[in-house]
């Protein structure tokens, strides 16, 4: 399978090594039924911080692939098996049959999270997780996917519906009030990508939206700053922002985006 990674130079230097063994180790397992995997999230943003980010990718398999090659591709891709320079990997595999359509659901075959700062998540139960993670994940894929092997994300995926994603966003934002497992600087940032989401129907990255909101975010504005300056340190050092302004700001951004759609 071609790598069309050669020549495109988007891809964090960090990552590079990591994410073409990755690819290798992929198509080994996947063989045929291999279609696409592509880097997602922050690194497809452009946002990706050394340190602090985690690594995205998104996998699209044929209707044919056993379970048992998924469980292999898990064990194979494991850290420290792997060892993941990132603060950890995301991955997440789906059918082709499934990303072909717009969808509301989770809809994965295999859900991974592995590396140093990343609790371990090995599912094949779509029960396991909140949907609207991976709707998101999908739209991002369609919309700016980097493509590692395979076909390019936005052939094989389908850019979902308005009305799906604004909901996922809704359940994005409702999820990082309540603040559960989420560092509180996140918390603001993806507040304000979900807001500019909703504003324009693009995906931004999270320190690119902060600067958008910043004019019209009034007594928040400091609370953004503060976010931007602890985004930029390595995750261990983030700053421990106020809970209660966190919480405040993440009401007026679910105003925000519940009067804009």
């Amino acid at each position: 399978m071609e790598d069309t990674t050669a020549g495109q130079g988007r891809l964090p230097p960090e990552l590079e090594p990591y994410l073409a063994e990755l690819g290798r180790r992929t198509e080994a397992v996947c063989g045929k039924d291999l279609v696409t995997v592509a880097a997602v999230g922050s690194v497809a943003l452009g946002d990706y911080r050394h340190g602090r980010s985690d690594v995205d990718v998104l996998v699209v398999v044929g209707e044919e692939t056993p379970e048992l090659s998924l469980r292999k591709l898990a064990a194979a891709l494991r850290h420290p098996h792997l060892p993941c320079p990132a603060a950890g990997l995301e991955l997440v595999v789906y059918s082709a049959e499934f990303v072909a359509a717009s969808s509301q659901d989770a809809g994965y075959l295999l859900d991974l999270n592995t590396g140093s700062l990343l609790p371990e998540k090995t599912s094949f139960d779509v029960s396991d997780s909140s949907a609207f993670w991976y709707v998101i994940d999908r739209s991002i894929a369609h919309q700016s996917g980097l493509p590692l092997l395979g076909r390019h994300p936005r052939d094989v995926i389908a850019p979902g519906s308005r009305q799906d994603l604004l909901a996922a966003v809704r359940s994005s934002v409702r999820e990082h009030t309540a603040g559960i497992g989420h560092l509180p600087d996140n918390r603001v940032l993806n507040g304000c990508r979900s807001l500019m989401y909703s504003r324009t129907g693009r995906w931004m990255p999270k320190t690119a939206a902060a600067e958008q909101v910043l004019p019209s975010a009034g007594a928040f504005a400091g609370l953004i700053t503060a976010a931007l300056h602890s985004f930029a340190l390595p995750r261990q050092s983030a700053a421990d922002l106020r809970t209660a302004d966190v919480q405040a700001f993440m009401l007026w951004v679910l105003r925000e985006v519940e009067a804009t759609t």
